[in-house]
This record gives structure tokens, sequence and C-alpha cells, in this order.
């Protein structure tokens, strides 16, 4: 397994927060971070200019990357900071770079006036494309490591210790997701809350009242299903506490809510390799969009 945590980089203060959150997750893991920047080549018009060429240019963006570097150094004397500046797309490139990384991290700018991300278009096709976990860190929080706010880091809104918080579909739970999610916890030292959103009977779609013995019925099914589903990783993970919940109504917005409270968001991405259609499903794409904490997004067959 890839053992370095590679970070997307482009100058912004989202992208120095994805840095920083990386360097507090590799710090106690002992694991190298990578920050990786894209460089396109300037348009035609533009490099002939003697301040907006290509070699200026591409002279700044080396700048950033090595300021980066040298800052995450000397805040994170403990890990290994590497750098590798690369041509080409940007989302092909990240797709890439994730792929021989442990993850891929990525800023996402923080929507104005309301929480939650703005994921852009080379975010979303990372996402999408990547069968390596991705987590997308929003700038303006605190990680959950930080004692002290760090206005470059910004990586979690978050206390020590508030849950990871995994969202789950006992439908089709997948080891590789439940497994993240425990490992993560285990890591941080807190506990996992696992959500599971459920939506009433097809029958009840046109306005029908609720049945509260049927919905009761269905609540307590489908709370022995996730118990089943987790037991083999409460063994394994026998010193994580574990809090589950199951919740009738939009496993989306249950757990946009839930984000509030969580220093990471687990969440899992179906793989795809058709060319066409869909590649991030909708609970999952409306986490990555509205969620206040970290987002990970870890794919799955």
């Amino acid at each position: 397994m890839p053992r370095t945590i590679t970070v997307g980089l482009d100058g912004s203060p989202e992208s120095h927060a994805a840095a920083e959150w990386a360097a507090n997750e590799a710090e106690p893991r002992g694991l190298p971070v990578k920050l990786v920047q894209v460089w396109g080549p300037v348009p035609a018009p533009m490099a002939g200019a003697p301040l907006l060429g290509a070699e200026t240019h591409q002279h700044r963006t080396e700048q950033i990357l090595h300021e980066a570097a040298e800052a995450l150094r000397l805040r994170h004397p403990g890990i290994e900071v590497t750098t590798e500046q690369l041509t080409g797309r940007p989302a092909e490139v990240l797709i890439a770079a994730a792929e021989e990384a442990h993850v891929l991290v990525l800023g996402s700018r923080g929507l104005s006036g309301v929480g939650g991300f703005l994921v852009g278009s080379v975010g979303l096709a990372v996402v999408a494309h990547s069968e390596r976990p991705v987590i997308l860190v929003r700038a303006n929080a605190q990680a959950p490591e930080e004692q002290e706010t760090d206005p470059t880091a910004i990586a979690a809104s978050a206390a020590p210790l508030r849950p990871v918080l995994l969202g789950l579909d006992t439908g089709s739970p997948d080891a590789a997701l439940i497994e993240f999610a425990f490992a993560a916890a285990a890591r941080r030292d807190v506990p996992l809350r696992v959500l599971h959103g459920w939506n009433p009977p097809y029958y009840y779609a046109y306005g029908t009242a609720l049945d509260p013995a049927i919905t009761e019925t269905v609540a307590q099914a489908d709370a022995a299903a996730l118990e089943e589903t987790l037991q083999p990783w409460r063994h394994k993970y026998a010193d994580v506490v574990v809090v589950t919940e199951s919740r009738c109504g939009s496993p989306s917005l249950a757990l946009i809510d839930a984000s509030r409270e969580a220093s990471l968001v687990v969440v899992g991405r179906r793989i795809r390799r058709s060319s066409v259609g869909a590649h991030i499903g909708t609970v999952t794409h409306a986490v990555l969009h509205h969620a206040t904490a970290p987002v990970a997004v870890v794919a799955h067959d």
C-alpha cells in the first residue's frame, strides 16, 4: 500500500489548509507528505509578455511550492516533506498522483455565508475518478490536533474529541469504507459515529401518513442490520467507542447535519469504470458540498 499523503497545492488558502491537515495527519503516523503542483503552460498571447511569460509563471509556481514546503517543515520538523511540479490537465494529473498515494488531500473553498464546501470542477473530477481515498479540506477551521488556531491551517472544524462520522448504506456495505472510518477513529482516539439514513416504504410516496408501528418495525430491522454489519470491526477495533444511529429521512441531510459535530466525515463512492454516467452518488455529492467538516471519499467496488 502506498505510504505517502499527497496534497494538491495551487497556492490558494484552501490548498495550504489541505497541506496543514495532511501534516497533522502524517506526523503521528510517521508518514511523509508530498506537495504536488500542476503547472500548465500560459496561453500563447501571454507567453511573449515580459512579466507574464511562461518562464515567469513557472518560476512563480515553483516558488509557491517551495515556500509551502518550507513552512510545513518549520511547523512540523518531524515529518518528511517533498515536492513535485507536474505538467498537464490538473484533474488528470492529480488522479494519477492519487494512485501512488495513501490518500490525496485537496482544498475546498468555504461557501460564503453558510457552512460547507464549494467544490470546483477539478476537485469533483478527481473524486469521481480516483480509486484512492480523497479528502477535501475547507479553509477557516481549526485542525483537530491543533491547540491554537493557525490562520493558514485549517483543516477541520472540530475539537479534539469530536467523533469521526461514517455514512453507511447497510444495503451494500463495503469493507474498505468501514475499515477506513474505524482506523481514522482509532488513530485520533475519538468515537466513531455511524449514521444510516433510510427512507419510508415506497407506498408512502404520495403523502400517506406514516404508520408509527410500521416505522418502528422498519427502524428496528434497520438498526439490527447496522449492528450486524459493524460487528467484525467492533471486534477488530475493540478500543473504539462506536455510536450507531439509524434515522428515517434523507441520508444526505442527516449526514450534513451531523457533520457539524464531527472531526471527519467518511463517505463512499462506488467505482464505475464506464466513461459515461455519474461517478459520484447523490448522497456523497451533497455531503461534499455542504458538510462543515473535512470529507473523506473512499472509492469501492
